[in-house]
């Protein structure tokens, strides 16, 4: 277990509404396809094999303990999934399996030093559903199952984390305090939703912030955390952003944002997150990553950083199609020298991220990298 340093604040508290896909509200998402389980809502078999991942690592040498860029010269290993959400054959999952739900992934998050994920809903059973076409809520413990399968902390900074009111924020934000796992890019003011959450592993501060380019065009000064007004942190206030990242910068050895961006279905970053990706980087983001589109995007290296695009869905009420193509990316960096990545591919089966194995994982690691090549990245 790694040490917490500073936690956001435990208080109550897509661009124009662009509509989420897939579930039972919507089976627009990938409807023309088959699921790849035969019953949905049965557990999700663990992998008889290893995962497969693909490593795109950098020759890095011995670290010198003399440069303030390698911190105390440690590496450590950062795991980054989708968008989860716990709605239709999620939820019978997490009814019927609890802890256990993630049991196919977690190998693949638990060897990571630290795991993060996109929480796109609010943790609440109570409040008034928000005017637009899609809205989700689990229970406080739906925390329990990401923790059991080794997810560290969950970015809330998305356009579903205020879905039900200030009473559903004050949830969220109650129950990050009982279950443990710390929410991040929400709070009760801006101060704590820009808060980056800060980690100790074996001596290396790692600072993880989280904000959201996408949020309904009617519900962004509702939504946007300011210093008198709870909600999430806004990648749309970009100097607020980038004075977060700078003032992370001066305390951490490695500053990760991680945003919810992108357009539904594309597979190719739109000029907001490749602009945004740079201003990041200049202000010292040494890993900026996330997702939104429900597809994956590519990914690799921006400089001397590492960006990924997209991450697609990762529990989530997807079956088949694009939308279930998933996996996990780590990325391992000393300091703020990415030394490599790698990505273990996985496909949601009964709405869960199942690694995959063999010519199945080649393909899907093959058809990952090639997403890089509409974007500005190199390997």
């Amino acid at each position: 277990m790694v040490a917490v340093l500073a936690f956001a604040a435990l208080a109550p508290t897509e661009e124009g509404g662009s509509a989420d896909v897939g579930g039972p509200a919507n089976a627009a998402d990938d409807t023309n396809t088959t699921s790849t389980a035969s019953d949905p809502t049965s557990p999700a078999p663990a992998s008889t094999a290893a995962p497969s991942t693909t490593t795109i690592a950098m020759p890095a040498g011995p670290a010198d303990p003399d440069d303030p860029d390698l911190g105390n010269g440690e590496t450590v290993t950062i795991a980054f999934g989708g968008d989860v959400h716990f709605e239709g054959i999620v939820r019978q999952g997490l009814d019927r399996q609890g802890n256990n739900l993630l049991g196919a992934i977690a190998p693949v998050l638990a060897s990571a030093d630290l795991a993060v994920v996109n929480l796109e809903t609010a943790i609440t059973e109570r409040g008034v559903a928000a005017t637009k076409a899609y809205t989700f809520r689990a229970p406080a413990r739906a925390l329990d199952s990401l923790l059991a399968a080794g997810v560290d902390v969950a970015s809330m900074a998305n356009n579903h984390g205020v879905d039900y009111g200030t009473d559903g924020l004050a949830d969220s934000l109650a129950a990050e305090a009982t279950q443990g796992l710390p929410l991040i890019g929400i709070g009760v003011d801006a101060t704590t939703a820009y808060a980056p959450q800060t980690f100790d592993v074996r001596g290396q501060r790692i600072s993880v912030i989280a904000a959201t380019q996408v949020l309904d065009d009617a519900l962004i000064g509702s939504w946007t955390a300011t210093d008198t007004h709870a909600g999430v942190a806004s990648a749309k206030e970009v100097e607020r952003l980038l004075a977060a990242v700078r003032a992370a910068r001066a305390d951490a050895d490695t500053v990760v944002v991680f945003l919810h961006w992108g357009t539904e279905k594309q597979t190719c970053p739109q000029d907001r997150q490749t602009g945004l990706a740079r201003q990041l980087v200049d202000a010292g983001a040494d890993i900026v990553i996330g997702g939104h589109a429900h597809r994956l995007q590519g990914a690799g290296r921006l400089g001397s950083a590492f960006v990924g695009y997209g991450l697609g869905n990762f529990v989530f009420y997807t079956q088949g199609g694009p939308g279930a193509e998933t996996g996990v990316v780590t990325v391992s960096v000393t300091g703020r020298r990415i030394d490599g990545y790698t990505f273990a591919p996985a496909r949601l089966r009964g709405g869960v991220p199942v690694p995959l194995t063999g010519d199945e994982a080649t393909a899907a690691t093959a058809a990952w990298q090639a997403l890089r090549a509409c974007t500005d990245l190199t390997e």
